[in-house]
């Protein structure tokens, strides 16, 4: 049976959206890049198969299963490469997923790192998007042929989850920094509400276009180690240098959801403090 949802891009994010697509009924197939990735979904009661959507050959073998599947959510990731690992996988894969499946609708999944702000102003999917990184821009370029093809945008923010977040991690390491003063603005989504936001811009219901995929309550670096500290009972780090190298670039900006609320989407954490004692529960020594 041909999918009704194709999730190209199984990973973190893309196994959570593909669990809550299954569960409402829906027939999803999973797609991951090598078949060394396929053990970890095999206990899913969602199909799934590989593909190398950076191979002509890869994709041609999977047309007929997949070729005017009705939704497809191009989730896919770069690894840690760079400019040219983007462009192969962001805008290129898209452009040839796009020719030769020929989905009924898409949803791009993007970052909200191609928002160069860094005033501390609030952020809307009408806002500039002017990134000084080369791995920004190619993510512009990868969003522009999705809307041309008449499918979404969601520009997600940090993304953490279950046994995952990096600053969670680092304030644990004791390699937290509060870098320059800590004032820097910290936009984030957890994993569960960035998938719930998915499948809410998969309903035909909702209209295309971009929209923010973030929680309800940016905060500044400081405070996020705050509620760490507070958490844990433990000091707030040390104050550093400014990391001006970061691979997304050195940004402070406000997020607003409001667009992707007005559909309907509500977050099951509303804040990283609200998340902050599930995230905890990863690390039994700590909490």
């Amino acid at each position: 049976m041909n999918p009704e949802v194709l999730i190209i891009g199984c990973g973190f994010l893309g196994e959570a959206a593909a669990d809550f697509f299954s569960t409402r009924g829906q027939n999803v197939l999973g797609l991951v890049r090598s078949a060394d990735s396929l053990g970890p979904l095999s206990c899913k009661s969602f199909r799934s198969a590989a593909c190398d959507i950076t191979d002509p050959a890869s994709l041609e073998a999977l047309t007929p299963l997949v070729h005017d599947v009705p939704l497809a959510i191009y989730c896919v990731s770069s690894g840690r490469g760079g400019a040219d690992a983007y462009a192969a996988v962001y805008r290129d894969g898209l452009r040839r997923v796009l020719k030769s499946w020929k989905p009924g609708r898409l949803i791009f999944i993007s970052s909200t790192s191609v928002y160069g702000q860094t005033d501390g102003s609030w952020v809307t999917e009408e806002s500039k998007a002017v990134p000084d990184r080369e791995t920004g821009r190619i993510l512009l370029e990868a969003e522009q042929i999705a809307l041309e093809s008449g499918g979404s945008v969601a520009r997600l923010s940090g993304i953490y989850g279950p046994a995952r977040s990096v600053l969670l991690r680092k304030f644990l390491a004791r390699e937290a920094l509060l870098e320059d003063g800590g004032h820097r603005w910290i936009n984030q989504i957890h994993r569960d509400d960035a998938a719930t936001a998915v499948v809410r811009l998969g309903d035909s219901s909702v209209s295309p276009g971009v929209y923010n995929v973030t929680d309800d309550t940016p905060a500044t670096q400081r405070q996020v180690y705050g509620w760490m500290a507070e958490e844990l009972h433990q000091p707030l780090p040390h104050e550093g240098a400014a990391d001006l190298n970061r691979k997304r670039g050195w940004t402070s900006k406000r997020i607003n959801n409001a667009k992707l609320r007005s559909t309907g989407w509500i977050p099951q954490f509303p804040s990283y403090r609200d998340a902050l004692p599930h995230l905890l529960a990863d690390y039994p020594n700590q909490a």
